[in-house]
């Protein structure tokens, strides 16, 4: 198995495990401030990480890595789990899984800005292409859109892209579990004592699903699935592999359906058929 096959499972393996992100992160909100439910799962992945790099005994990264692993920080830690916490409080997780798929673009956007990649014009062509499509299927799925929620859901993918680009540009040389880990581990020393200032006066009114959820937001959407889609990014090319994104609507709208019984219309299947095509032809046109 090459090189570039071998990052494009790392990175389907990524999308799947996040994929289950929103729909949790829905959940959790229902009984958890949006404020700390982000501390708290930067906090308590924060941790584990910390024990996984004095496990294996990793080296500490260099003074020149610090400024990087801070945006790395700033983009999946902080900013794209407290941004995507606020707009579920105005949308369905259905309605935000949809403009997920504009983050694929934005992850190619910044691999031509911080990862000095260049795809061909094609590829920007299917890459748009599929963008549109789900843009687009999110204005007539659901109708329950709101100015807020949806400004909150760009500003998340702005800044999510930002920090998938510039942690697949440190995985190349600090590895790719090791990033996510020491991003996590420098947020700590702010997350720690806010997740335990903002904690609840009481947890009776919290369910079990918003503890579950808090549970794989936690160590799944913050620690493991980082684990497969850095080494996918840094592996088969941010641009490229940035384009198995499109994917997770479809993903995540099984889970919404499923869990949270949001509705899902029939379109779906046609759209994200539409957007296969587009990734496959996007892959092809990449390098």
């Amino acid at each position: 198995m090459n090189k570039a096959t071998n990052g494009w499972m790392n990175g389907f393996l990524g999308v799947l495990i996040f994929s289950g992100s929103l729909p949790a992160t829905r959940l959790a909100v229902a009984d958890f401030d949006p404020l700390f439910l982000t501390v708290c799962r930067a906090a308590i992945a924060g941790v584990l990480a910390g024990v996984l790099l004095l496990i294996f005994r990793q080296q500490r990264p260099a003074s020149i890595d610090i400024g990087p692993l801070l945006v790395v920080a700033f983009g999946v830690v902080v900013g794209f789990p407290l941004l995507t916490a606020l707009a579920l409080q105005y949308v369905t997780s259905a309605h935000a899984i949809i403009l997920v798929g504009l983050l694929p673009l934005s992850t190619a956007i910044f691999g031509v800005i911080r990862g000095g990649e260049r795809p061909r014009p094609a590829f920007w062509i299917f890459s748009a292409a599929g963008s549109f499509l789900v843009a687009g299927f999110a204005l007539i799925q659901d109708g329950e859109s709101s100015p807020m929620g949806d400004a909150f859901m760009l500003a998340s993918i702005i800044v999510c892209g930002l920090g998938y680009a510039e942690g697949a540009r440190l995985s190349r040389r600090l590895g790719n579990w090791q990033v996510i880990s020491w991003a996590l581990v420098l947020s700590l020393p702010l997350m720690l004592p806010l997740s335990f200032y903002l904690t609840p006066d009481s947890w009776a009114g919290i369910g079990q699903p918003a503890l579950f959820s808090l549970a794989y937001v936690s160590l799944f959407s913050m620690l493991i699935g980082f684990i497969f889609w850095y080494r996918g990014l840094a592996q088969g090319g941010i641009a490229a592999v940035g384009q198995l994104q499109l994917l997770q609507p479809f993903f995540g709208l099984l889970l919404a359906s499923i869990i949270l019984h949001e509705k899902v219309g029939w379109a779906l299947i046609v759209v994200n058929i539409a957007v296969v095509l587009c990734v496959a032809a996007a892959r092809r046109f990449a390098k």
